[in-house]
């Protein structure tokens, strides 16, 4: 008892000292502003639905979003990886349970030996049977007196929570490269029609060009010109096909199916809606991402940590006991003579282990504050993307705005050269300038608005998409 009340009181002198074991509270250090400087001030936030994908109004798009969801390796990864850290969190949780052991042991054992009598010269043989029977149940268990099992715990716990946003972050970013991708496909076969029409245009031109020059009207230099024309428009096809091709099969990787099984319809790029969507406030916008919370759950997983590796350089108290039944013979197992126990408490403090302890401290806290700088990085980076992203759709809609009227008026420009060229009021240079401008500016106007259509993914992505909102 002497010894007993000595150790506790040793241990008690150190309790005073212990508020270095929880390191101080962390926080990112940055500012909030008031709100985005992008955002419409007037406007009230609209955030994205679950199912945001549905506002474009494009049944291949749901389609493809349902097969990404269901089998998308990147995301059932994601989930084996909260399946695994669900599995650490039982772990780490066992050591503030004590552990109980059931041991039983039945022995049988025989010994003979041989005794020769020397007058009657009879031999006589003894054989000497042992039993023992055993049933013993232990328990030991780890006092969690600085809390180092408890902080253990809260750790793995974290790193659950971080598994369950990396989800959402891997889940966000399959939904925004599948609607990116298929939208790319329809923007290549857009261009791909442009091209054809182009094409045909040059040829028509083509065709009046050799009648002027077969009735004496033309010149050879004319005709060389528009042929050059025809075959560099010709010539832009193939790289279109390939383009229309290889995002198909890109498709395929987000949604797990080879190429051969991937069947697209497509054709509907100037059909494809543009969703509203607005953000709220700054804070609202970092607890709708969940790369943030990520960051934020690693980091105190970290601190816990922390706390794990300075609990290590105190003592530690393990309590052990055990009990059971003993006996010669199985009848008497449990009789109250044949009952034993044993019951001890320990405590051990560490003295020197070369440094690996303090070092330990050292590399958790050093972890931790590159955590925390990673932590800040996140903020900022889901501020400046969401900015970023308000700026590119609100800039991308007015440009395919603007465009759409160059391409009306390029059109009206080309009709009117064509048909003076048919009535010989023009020379073939005119012709070929106001042609070429038609061409760029249907071009233009497609990419024009497949940076309309990922500009507003970008902008579902940096909100969080429907990550954390009920269906």
């Amino acid at each position: 008892m002497a010894r007993r009340r000595a150790a506790l009181l040793a241990a008690a002198t150190l309790l005073p000292g212990c508020s270095w074991l929880t390191p101080p509270a962390t926080s990112s250090g940055v500012a909030l502003p008031p709100r985005l400087t992008a955002a419409d001030p007037a406007a009230g936030a609209l955030w994205p639905n679950p199912a945001w994908w549905h506002g474009f109004g494009s049944g291949e798009l749901d389609m493809l979003m349902a097969e990404a969801m269901a089998a998308n390796t990147d995301i059932a990864g994601a989930v084996a990886r909260v399946r695994q850290a669900d599995a650490q969190v039982r772990i780490a949780g066992a050591a503030l349970l004590p552990t109980l052991d059931l041991t039983s042991q039945a022995t049988r054992s025989q010994t003979g030996s041989v005794n020769t009598a020397s007058i009657t010269g009879v031999t006589s043989r003894r054989v000497r049977v042992t039993a023992s029977d055993r049933i013993l149940l232990s328990a030991s268990y780890e006092v969690d007196f600085w809390g180092k099992n408890r902080a253990s715990a809260e750790a793995a716990q974290q790193s659950a929570s971080a598994s369950r946003f990396d989800v959402g972050t891997v889940t966000l970013t399959t939904q925004a490269a599948v609607a990116n991708t298929y939208f790319a496909m329809l923007g290549a076969q857009e261009r791909l029609a442009i091209q054809r029409e182009n094409l045909e245009t040059a040829q028509r031109v083509l065709r009046v060009i050799r009648d002027r020059v077969s009735v004496g009207t033309g010149t050879g230099l004319d005709l060389a010109q528009q042929e050059t024309v025809a075959a560099q428009q010709q010539a832009l096809i193939p790289p279109l096909v390939q383009e229309v091709e290889t995002n198909r099969n890109s498709l395929g990787t987000l949604i797990a199916r080879p190429p051969e099984q991937i069947s697209l319809r497509g054709g509907e790029f100037n059909r494809i809606a543009v969703p509203a969507v607005r953000p709220g406030l700054p804070a609202e916008v970092l607890a709708r991402r969940p790369d943030v919370l990520n960051a934020e759950a690693t980091l105190a997983a970290a601190n816990a940590n922390i706390v794990v590796a300075r609990a290590q350089l105190l003592p530690s108290i393990t309590l052990t006991g055990s009990g059971g039944w003993t006996s010669l013979a199985l009848e008497t197992l449990t009789r109250p003579e044949s009952l034993i126990f044993t019951l001890a408490a320990g405590l051990a403090q560490p003295i020197f282990r070369g440094g690996a302890l303090r070092g330990q401290v050292q590399l958790t806290e050093a972890q931790a504050a590159e955590l925390l700088a990673t932590y800040r990085f996140a903020i900022l980076n889901a501020l400046v993307d969401t900015e970023n992203a308000l700026v590119a759709l609100r800039q991308t809609t007015e440009q395919e705005t603007l465009q759409a009227n160059a391409v009306r008026m390029a059109e009206r420009a080309y009709a009117i050269s064509e048909a003076q060229l048919r009535a010989g009021t023009i020379d073939i240079v005119t012709l070929l300038n106001t042609q070429q401008t038609l061409f760029s500016a249907r071009n233009t106007l497609a990419q024009a608005r497949l940076a309309r259509l990922q500009a507003a993914v970008g902008l579902f992505r940096a909100l969080g998409g429907g990550w954390g909102t009920p269906a």
